[in-house]
């Protein structure tokens, strides 16, 4: 599977890599997922930016880049995040403000702020320990490569390619074909109703252990 790197990936990024995962009588086969490492930098996608669910409805975070000489033709994996401006306390304090009251918050925030706040240089290295965080505490076995060249769209080579696919202005059929666009406990869902499809974060904050059961249909 192929897929391109992303900011707080939503949920439907998480249940294509599990259902990659293949179990036997005692040991769980991991999927192989291949992260896009030598595109060029695209903007209003989710490479730099996720949707979640707070109080007003939906609203969007983004991390802001620096934008260099030519950025839109630079490998994505050389992007840099532009730590000069305030966006990190404006973020943490977001994410908060949100979830501060669902179930499992406060088992995860420590360790995802550390994340944030060891303020990787690159929006790639970013995204990888964001993946790599939420991978662990929902308990996806996923083996994670890096490409090492270029590949026009559905080569094949890499397997299965949702680089395009997963788009915040395109739409997919990725949860109604796993039969996984489902509700689960929303913080503020009595408030504007059940919303599909945000940030891992949403799920995770609000169903924690049993985020895998929601992916993954055992």
């Amino acid at each position: 599977m192929l897929l391109s790197t992303a900011y707080f990936p939503p949920i439907e990024y998480f249940a294509a890599i599990a259902e990659g995962m293949r179990l036997s009588e005692d040991s769980v086969m991991p999927s192989v997922v291949y992260i896009e490492a030598c595109e060029n930098y695209q903007k209003q996608s989710y490479r730099n930016r996720c949707r979640f669910y707070a109080e007003n409805g939906v609203q969007d975070l983004r991390v802001p880049i620096i934008h260099e000489g030519g950025t839109h033709t630079l490998p994505i994996s050389t992007i840099k995040v532009d730590w000069s401006t305030p966006w990190l306390i404006q973020t943490e304090r977001a994410i908060s403000s949100a979830y501060d009251s669902s179930a499992y918050f406060e088992y995860y925030k420590d360790e995802l702020f550390e994340i944030l706040e060891s303020r990787p240089e690159t929006l790639f290295g970013l995204n990888m320990a964001i993946l790599d965080f939420f991978l662990r505490k929902i308990g996806i076995a996923a083996e994670i490569r890096l490409t090492d060249k270029f590949t026009p769209r559905d080569s094949g080579i890499y397997g299965k390619d949702l680089r395009e696919a997963i788009h915040p202005k395109r739409s997919n059929t990725i949860l109604e074909d796993l039969e996984l666009k489902k509700p689960y406990f929303q913080v503020f869902a009595q408030k504007h109703g059940f919303i599909s499809n945000l940030s891992i974060m949403d799920l995770l904050f609000n169903e924690g252990p049993d985020s895998i059961s929601y992916l993954f249909r055992i």
